[in-house]
């Protein structure tokens, strides 16, 4: 058994930090010894170890005490142990197969932090927020539900089926979804096409080790096709490497110019200025977020409307401003622990509270639709204290997200029960897969690449009528009503997925443009001018 000593250095760093962000440090010198607490903890292992009626696993007691200390922090300081490190960093730096989702362990309940863009219970619909309450009909929460529990459950070969049962915040029943696992896409940029002669678009998910040389290849592409302006979409990217996201910034401003700063009581102040590489820092820019741009979406975002480069536009992010560093522990395991808060140039710090807890600060989206404000802009109330200056004199604010310089709202028009049905049993993904199977070789013939696909004369009314009597055969009747108000994007979704399994997934995105608002707001914005001089501007 290992000696008391090594299991107390495992521990104390966690007390220590505890310590450290629940009071003054100041008053902690006078009312608190540091030796005092690593012995009481020593003496109560050295007394269970000597004394306690049982034999016990003591690394396991220290384990928890960790998971337990960590959770009193913040909800980003996070332990992870030596074998789930690799498939921890695997969303940034590796491949697997599965359901795709980025998830944390919260009272012992499998909580959705964010379905991975592009990925089988993304397509399906599944929210940050979700909990994951049963999987496969039997119960996962609980004592038992670990990172291996959920792994070995929700993993599995390209192709095979897993259901689990979601708690929703708002919703009295378990939602069912039926998932295929696919191979989880880990290519940090999932499009990258022309909207217009003139106008680029780029999809960047995540801000990963390969996200800067994507970009770079991604910009050289669209400038070979005239692209003069461009609309980066940075809607539900939950962020990355701090570093990648200031590489991306630096592709849009000048040298010498800040982008980001960070700060922390242990940590000292650290500029990250840019460079003179930038590959685009002429011709107008559109940054496109939403409530599930975190972190690094954020970095990139905040540069840029501080210092005026571009128009942001959509909805207010989700509001991460806190660095994690990690820290090796003895037995090779892992703390990610919270150290410095980042700052945009104009001073702002966009951490939204987590005082109410982490359930409270992962689900807070929530609130935000009970407020109204991802319909209205006017719902969003935030105080003078909050308000900082671009460097045009523009005001922004602080204290929770990076709020839009455009407010685009969600539209939900289309949303009726027999769309989220078929949705969540995924019977969209299911029809085109069996629909590409019998049309493949002809559709290629007809449309050798994504442009002719979507110049060309499909059906659309006959595809739509083919996937409805589909869905009948599964246990989703035709709902005439249903249809009329969810037709087109339905329509437009199978035409996506279909050329998706012909091509890429860019192709997709490229589809589903033709029905997306903020595009075409951002196509606005970029061919006004005299709107484009005056968002920048100081009003």
């Amino acid at each position: 058994m290992q000696s008391p000593g090594y299991f107390r250095a495992f521990f104390l760093i966690s007390v220590l930090t505890v310590t450290t962000l629940h009071a003054n440090a100041q008053a902690l010198k006078k009312e608190t010894n540091p030796e005092s607490t690593y012995e009481k903890f020593d003496r109560l292992l050295q007394l269970i170890d000597y004394a306690y009626v049982e034999s016990v696993d003591q690394p396991k007691i220290v384990e928890d005490a960790i998971v337990n200390v960590l959770k009193e922090l913040d909800p980003h300081s996070t332990y992870i142990s030596k074998k789930d490190i690799e498939k921890t960093n695997e969303p940034l730096v590796g491949n697997f197969e599965g359901v795709g989702i980025q998830f944390q362990l919260f009272h012992d309940t499998i909580l959705v932090v964010s379905p991975v863009p592009g990925g089988p219970s993304d397509k399906l619909g599944i929210l940050p927020g979700d909990k994951i309450v049963k999987i496969n009909g039997i119960d996962a929460f609980g004592s038992k539900v670990n990172n291996q529990y959920v792994l070995d459950r929700l993993r599995g070969p390209k192709g095979t089926k897993v259901v689990v049962d979601i708690f929703r915040k708002g919703r009295k029943d378990l939602i069912e979804y039926s998932i295929t696992r696919d191979k989880i896409p880990l290519n940090s940029i999932d499009a990258t096409y022309m909207v217009s002669s003139d106008i680029g678009y780029v999809k960047l998910t995540r801000f990963a080790r390969t996200s800067t040389d994507e970009f770079l290849d991604a910009i050289a592409q669209l400038k070979k096709e005239g692209m003069k302006n461009l609309i980066l979409d940075l809607r539900n990217n939950s962020g990355g490497y701090l570093d990648i996201a200031f590489e991306l910034a630096d592709q849009f401003l000048p040298a010498g110019k800040l982008i980001v700063y960070t700060q922390g009581i242990h940590s000292p102040k650290q500029d990250f200025v840019a460079t003179s590489q930038g590959s685009f820092e002429s011709g107008k820019l559109v940054v496109l977020i939403d409530e599930g741009s975190a972190s690094a979406s954020e970095i990139v975002s905040g540069a840029v409307q501080d210092w005026d480069r571009g128009i942001v536009m959509g909805r207010r992010s989700f509001g991460k401003g806190l660095v994690q560093r990690p820290f090796l522990l003895p037995d090779s395991s892992m703390v990610r622990l919270t150290t410095a808060r980042y700052y945009t140039p104009s001073g702002r710090c966009i951490q939204k509270s987590y005082e109410d807890g982490a359930d409270q600060y992962y689900t807070e989206v929530f609130n935000r639709f009970k407020h109204d404000e991802m319909f209205h802009a006017d719902s969003i109330k935030m105080p003078d204290s909050l308000k900082y200056f671009t460097h045009n004199k523009r005001v922004v604010f602080g204290g929770g997200g990076i709020m839009p310089d455009v407010f685009i709202p969600l539209d939900t028009s289309f949303v009726s029960k027999y769309y989220t049905d078929v949705f969540r049993k995924g019977l969209l993904n299911d029809f085109v897969l069996q629909y590409v199977e019998g049309n493949r070789e002809n559709m290629l013939t007809l449309y050798p690449n994504t442009k002719s696909f979507i110049a060309g004369s499909t059906d659309d009314s006959k595809l739509l009528n083919d996937f409805v009597e589909f869905a009948a055969t599964k246990a989703v009747p035709r709902d005439e009503k249903g249809l009329q108000a969810s037709g087109l994007q339905i329509k437009t979704v199978l035409k996506g997925l279909i050329a998706r399994n012909l091509y890429n997934v860019s192709a997709y995105f490229e589809v589903i443009s033709s029905t997306d608002d903020d595009i075409k707001k951002a196509v606005e914005v970029i061919g006004d001018d005299a709107m484009f001089r005056k968002l920048t501007m100081a009003k």
